[in-house]
Formats: structure tokens, sequence, C-alpha cells
């Protein structure tokens, strides 16, 4: 019986210790709106994005606010479609490089705050909350094994002390390298120009650096600029297969 109460109080005190790091997140999530913003049915905008002196991205890029679909169509008239079970991209002879990691990665930026707390997001602490002179708060987040594309990513999140809303945060991408590899040339995206939508504020400017723990931002990378931001209802078969596509692996 003895071993069985220490076990219960063992278990109430690491829920009590969860709960409590699980702050940052809830304050964040808070600030960002999350719960008006899982309301909404889908968002849609259009995005140009530009990072090692390339065009990473150019079109209009429209998801469900859950995540669980998403179609971007770019200006050349290809367009990446991520059905919730694969990722389609049309016409089927197009070129895209990186397609997958493409259709991921920058829906995923633009829907950091709104996923915090998804299944299989581990937070810990993250004690250096300075960057380049300021303070912050900061929290570091890795995942489950086999969560997503790239469960080895990681991030380190950096929330304004005063309105709790994400200023920076720093990652590596484990997509197609090792996480060895990955962290030997680490980036922050910085999340600027806030701008209310329907209430919710969204940031219409992104710029990309180098970061270094002991340093800081570093180079500037490039950025992308989001305008047209809307909340928008779509029709049946939007997010469908497309005629004339293949299945990207």
């Amino acid at each position: 019986m003895k071993s069985i109460l220490l076990l219960i109080v063992f278990v109430f005190s690491s829920f009590q210790l969860a709960s409590a790091e699980n702050s940052f997140v809830s304050e964040i999530e808070s600030s960002h709106k999350k719960e008006q913003f899982l309301s909404k049915k889908a968002v849609s905008f259009d995005m140009d994005i530009f990072f090692g002196g390339n065009q990473a991205f150019k079109g209009k890029v429209t998801m469900l606010t859950d995540s669980t679909k998403i179609r971007m169509d770019m200006k050349d008239g290809v367009s990446l479609i991520y059905d919730g079970e694969k990722v389609y991209q049309t016409p089927s002879d197009a070129k895209v490089e990186r397609a997958r990691f493409g259709i991921f990665t920058w829906s995923y930026f633009f829907l950091f705050p709104y996923k915090l707390d998804d299944p299989g997001t581990i937070w810990q602490d993250y004690e250096d909350n300075k960057l380049n002179g300021k303070t912050y708060k900061t929290q570091k987040l890795t995942f489950d094994k086999g969560i997503g594309d790239s469960p080895e990513d990681w991030y380190i999140v950096y929330a304004d002390p005063n309105s709790n809303v994400i200023r920076y945060s720093a990652y590596i991408v484990t997509f197609l390298q090792s996480k060895e590899e990955a962290e030997k040339d680490p980036h922050a995206i910085e999340y600027s120009k806030y701008k209310e939508v329907d209430g919710i504020p969204i940031s219409t400017r992104w710029e990309f650096w180098g970061w270094r723990e002991d340093k800081g931002l570093t180079d500037n990378l490039g950025y992308a600029d989001l305008t047209n931001i809307e909340f928008v209802d779509v029709e049946p078969g939007f997010f469908s297969k497309p005629e004339n596509s293949k299945i990207v692996e």
C-alpha cells in the first residue's frame, strides 16, 4: 500500500510539474487567440518568400486552421495539395524542388503559435533568455519519435515578456539530413509586423536568420511577406487530388 501511495504522489507531482511548465505555452496560446483561430474553418494568404538569395515561394496558401489539409497555388501555375493523407503536385511533370518540405514547413511556420501543445510535443526549460541583448521568455520544444516527417527537429521559442506573442524561434531542419548535420547550421525565424485579422494577431513579416547558441542571431538569410490574410470557406473538393497530378514522397 505504501508503495502505491508513493507512486500516486510521484505521478501527481509529475503532473503538477508538467502543468507548471505548460504555463509558458498557455500564455502564448492565449495571446495568439488560439481558440478564436481554431473556431475558423480555413485561412488563406498570399506569401512571397526569399531564402538564401532565391525566391523559395510566391503564391497563395490556403489551409484548414487545424492543419489537416493544405493547398499552395504558385504564381507559375503549379499547385501542391495535402489532402490529409498524401501530398500531390500538379501538373505532374512540373519541376518543384523539395516540394514536400515546402508545403509542410511554410504552413507550420504560419501555424506555429497554434500547434505548441500538439500530441508528441515535449517542452523543457531553456535558461538563456537573452537574444541579442534583449530578454524574452524562453523554452525548448522537441518531439516524440515518429512525430511528423522530421521528429528530430527542435525549436527554441522566444516570447515577448509583456505581450507573450512569439518574437523568435530558433530551429534546426533535419529533413533529408541527420540531426548532427542540422545542428551545424541552426536558423531562427523572427515574427514581426503583427496585424490583427478578425481580432487575431498574425505576423505579416518573417525574417530568417542564422543562429548560434553562444552568439544569438547572426547573418540575415531571407524574409517572407504575408498579405491578403483572411479567414475563408472552401468549396468541397478544394483539397482533393487534382487531375494530372502525382504523389510527392
